[in-house]
């Protein structure tokens, strides 16, 4: 069973930076293709971004392109959402995800999901 853990969300101001991270345990990380997802209150998830399982394609939602960038270091089994200038709109949980090699923008083709980690920005 694989386990993904999320960590590194916390309260900015807007124009201001975050790492978040996700680590994985219980499966082959390499085998898996990562994805990142938010959901802010009241709303459904949102797609943020997602990279393949050799890393070798990443994948990002409009709202946050050239913002945020994924990437996945598969000796540490992590994958990481960095996030600059960062805006109030970008308020959310976030949480990682993972299915078996490629990666979609659908949340409900991934099979493992962490439990979240909240990102605040304010104004």
């Amino acid at each position: 069973q694989v386990q993904l853990v999320e960590s590194g969300g916390g309260l900015v101001q807007a124009g201001e930076s975050l790492r978040l991270s996700c680590i994985a345990s219980g499966g082959i990380f390499s085998n898996f293709a990562m994805g990142w997802f938010r959901q802010a209150p009241g709303k459904e998830h949102e797609f943020v971004a997602a990279i393949s399982w050799s890393g070798g394609s990443v994948y990002y939602a409009d709202s946050v392109k050239v913002r945020f960038t994924v990437s996945r270091d598969k000796a540490k089994s992590t994958v990481y959402l960095q996030m600059h200038s960062l805006k109030p709109e970008d308020t959310a949980v976030y949480y990682c995800a993972a299915r078996p090699r490629y990666p979609t923008t659908r949340k409900d083709e991934y099979d493992y999901w962490g439990q979240g980690t909240q990102v605040t920005v304010s104004s």
